[in-house]
C-alpha cells in the first residue's frame, strides 16, 4: 500500500490535470502514463549504463544522439520551450524506440502527447519528480501507477469500467491459482489488471525469505510467454501496455483485436483465463467470429462462449 504522501501527490495531479482542461480520466491516464514513461526511461538508462560497468562491458544509450530527450534534460527547460520540446522532439523519440516495425511501435503509432499548455506539463514534472519513482521499489512503482488508475471507476462507452482492484487482488486471481508455466488470457484487457495480478501472484509464490527462486529462463519464460490480453480499444491498449511495464514487463503482448471477430483465433490455446467482460456491447453479425455459435450480438454471452473456447 502506498503512503499518504504518494497519494496526496498522485491526486494533486490527477486535480492539476482535471483544472489544466483535461476532464476525460482515459485520455488524463494515457498522458500522465506518457510523462512517467519518459521518467522511467532515463531512469532504466542511468540503472542499465551503472550495471553495464559493473560487468565490465560496453554500453550503448538509448539516449545517444538524443541527449535533449532526456527527462534531466528538457525538465529544466522554461515555459517557453518546454512545452513544443516535448510535444515535436521528446514524444517522437519516445513513440519510436522498439523500431519501425516492433510491437511497441505498433501500440503507439497512433498516439499523440495532448497536453494543453506549459503551465500543466511543468506542473505535471514538478509533481512526478516529487513522487521519487527511481528511488521506489518495483512494487511501490506499480503500486503508484496502480493509484493513477483508480479514477478509472465509472461505465463508459461498450460497458467498460474497470474491475475493483481487491476483487482481483484478493478473489479471482487467488482462485485461478496460476502457476509459472500457465499460458493466461484475457479476451477484454482494459487496463490489464487481471494479468498485472495474476504476474505479481506467480512472483509472490515462487518466493523464498522475500526473494525469488525463479532462474533467469523461468522469468524469461514469466515476462515473455505467460501473460496475454486483447482489447478493442486503442487508447486501452496503450494504458494496458503502460501498466504491465510499470509493473517491469518490457515486451507486454498486448494486441487492439475484437477478440469476438473473425480476425481472432486462439481456441484451446490457454490454461487460465481471467476477465470481465463488457457487458451492454453488440457486435455486427457479419463480423462475429464463426467459432461463436451463439445466436446473439450481446457480447457478454459471446465472451462466455469465447472464454470456453479458449481453453
Amino acid at each position: 500500500m502506498l503512503h499518504a504522501d504518494l497519494k496526496s501527490k498522485i491526486r494533486k495531479l490527477w486535480d492539476k490535470f482535471w483544472s489544466g482542461g483535461l476532464t476525460n480520466p482515459i485520455m488524463a491516464i494515457e498522458q500522465m502514463s506518457y510523462l512517467i514513461f519518459m521518467k522511467k526511461l532515463e531512469d532504466k538508462d542511468i540503472l542499465d549504463e551503472q550495471n553495464a560497468s559493473l560487468r565490465g562491458i560496453k554500453f550503448k544509450s538509448i539516449f545517444e544522439g538524443h541527449e535533449n530527450c532526456r527527462w534531466s534534460e528538457w525538465s529544466e527547460y522554461p515555459s517557453d520551450k518546454i512545452l513544443a520540446h516535448v510535444r515535436d522532439v521528446v514524444f517522437p523519440f519516445m513513440r519510436n524506440l522498439g523500431g519501425n516495425n516492433s510491437h511497441y511501435n505498433n501500440y503507439m503509432k497512433d498516439s499523440s502527447f495532448a497536453l494543453p499548455t506549459a503551465s500543466l506539463l511543468i506542473e505535471a514534472v514538478n509533481i512526478i519528480n516529487d513522487l521519487h519513482i527511481k528511488e521506489q521499489n518495483q512494487d511501490t512503482q506499480g503500486d503508484i501507477y496502480e493509484y493513477l488508475l483508480s479514477e478509472l471507476t465509472t461505465a463508459g462507452k461498450n460497458g467498460q469500467f474497470r474491475t475493483p482492484r481487491h476483487i482481483i487482488k484478493d478473489l479471482m486471481v487467488p482462485l485461478a491459482n496460476p502457476e509459472l508455466g500457465d499460458k493466461i488470457l484475457d479476451p477484454s484487457c482494459g487496463t490489464a489488471g487481471f494479468l498485472v495480478h495474476a504476474y505479481e501472484y506467480i512472483l509472490k509464490t515462487n518466493q523464498k525469505n522475500s526473494v525469488s527462486t525463479l532462474t533467469p529462463n523461468q522469468k524469461k519464460i514469466l515476462d515473455e510467454e505467460s501473460l496475454y490480453g486483447y482489447d478493442i480499444d486503442r487508447t486501452m491498449v496503450r494504458i494496458a501496455v503502460m501498466n504491465l511495464m510499470m509493473h517491469g514487463i518490457t515486451t507486454p503482448n498486448i494486441v487492439g483485436e475484437d477478440t469476438l471477430s473473425k480476425r481472432y483465433n486462439e481456441k484451446g490455446s490457454y490454461d487460465i483465463i481471467l476477465a470481465n467482460p463488457p457487458f451492454k456491447g453488440s457486435i455486427n453479425e457479419s463480423e462475429k467470429s464463426d467459432e461463436l455459435t451463439i445466436s446473439t450480438s450481446k457480447t457478454e454471452l459471446l465472451f462466455l462462449e469465447l472464454m470456453y473456447n479458449s481453453f
